[in-house]
């Protein structure tokens, strides 16, 4: 029987590996209009983690972490807030991938660890350490690089990062079991989403709606919840450090498929602005890992 370690590390790539190849899938729903495919997806990802709560038979359990968060205003507003962050970010993902933009997509995600940290700093008044300038400052080169050459803002990039930086600092102001975090945020968001579907001319009448684009919308919520679920599985099994070392698994397998599946550009200009990107990630991820080190033998 494998030990928690590998299992936690097997559940942890895992989540990451399917979080890497999920543009593939976007890829295949690319003739539906992006607000609709992230209406699908909230809806989906509701029912089907309504389906999970029930077989595990956690019912109680999550009326129960409803009912403290509808008491306290202040979880309330921050899983709102958390709610609205991650559906900005899914749709920003997903018109991204499907508009060819796989690359800075994958670049939104190498720097979403830096605005992390940036949103730590600012809200939670945590100190940089110096690694930690060091590597804020060779990925803003990186972005202020990338910027200048093509005279333009990688704006998708920016905002992922951003959006999922934000969310993971409300998920922290208000912490919730991740299942039933992903359900209550879900259950926030479905009413507009089921507005917007209701209220469309629906895409059903424009486009030819065999099994196969039925499948596709309804298991967009799989799709969703399935490496959540493997993330939270794993994580709580692994020390901090690993996860942080395993995160740049997807941005890594996004950049792959954008270069040699999607055939989107990579230019001299890409390679400049992400060799800065990763020498920062390399010096963050070595001082977090040498500062978790540091905690645990003296723990121990």
């Amino acid at each position: 029987m494998l030990d928690d370690d590998k299992l936690g590390i097997i559940y942890t790539t895992g989540a990451y590996v399917l979080w890497g190849f999920l543009p593939i899938y976007w890829k295949l729903m690319q003739h539906i209009p992006p607000f609709e495919i992230l209406a699908h997806r909230i809806i989906w990802s509701a029912v089907f983690m309504t389906l999970v709560i029930l077989v595990l038979r956690k019912k109680k359990q999550f009326i129960d972490e409803a009912k403290q968060v509808w008491r306290k205003k202040r979880s309330l507003v921050g899983i709102t807030l958390a709610s609205f962050m991650i559906s900005l970010n899914w749709l920003t993902y997903i018109w991204g991938v499907n508009n060819n933009h796989v690359i800075e997509a994958s670049l939104g995600y190498y720097i979403n660890p830096l605005v992390s940290i940036l949103l730590g700093m600012i809200v939670l008044k945590e100190t940089f350490s110096r690694p930690q300038w060091i590597a804020f400052l060779l990925a803003g080169s990186g972005v202020i690089y990338m910027t200048i050459h093509f005279g333009s803002v990688p704006w998708i990039a920016l905002l992922l990062a951003f959006s999922f930086g934000m969310y993971g600092l409300l998920k922290k102001l208000v912490p919730l079991n991740a299942m039933f975090g992903l359900m209550i945020e879900t259950l926030i968001v479905s009413p507009i989403a089921l507005i917007y579907l209701l209220g469309i001319k629906q895409t059903y009448e424009q486009v030819e709606w065999v099994s196969w684009n039925t499948v596709l919308v309804f298991g967009a919520g799989i799709a969703t919840a399935i490496p959540l679920l493997l993330f939270a599985a794993g994580a709580k099994r692994i020390p901090l450090s690993m996860v942080g070392f395993l995160q740049y698994i997807a941005p890594s397998i996004m950049l792959i498929l954008g270069v040699f599946l999607y055939d989107e550009p990579f230019t001299e200009v890409h390679a400049v602005s992400f060799t800065l990107i990763w020498a920062g990630l390399a010096v963050y991820t070595f001082s977090r890992m040498k500062r978790l080190k540091k905690y645990e033998s003296r723990a121990s």
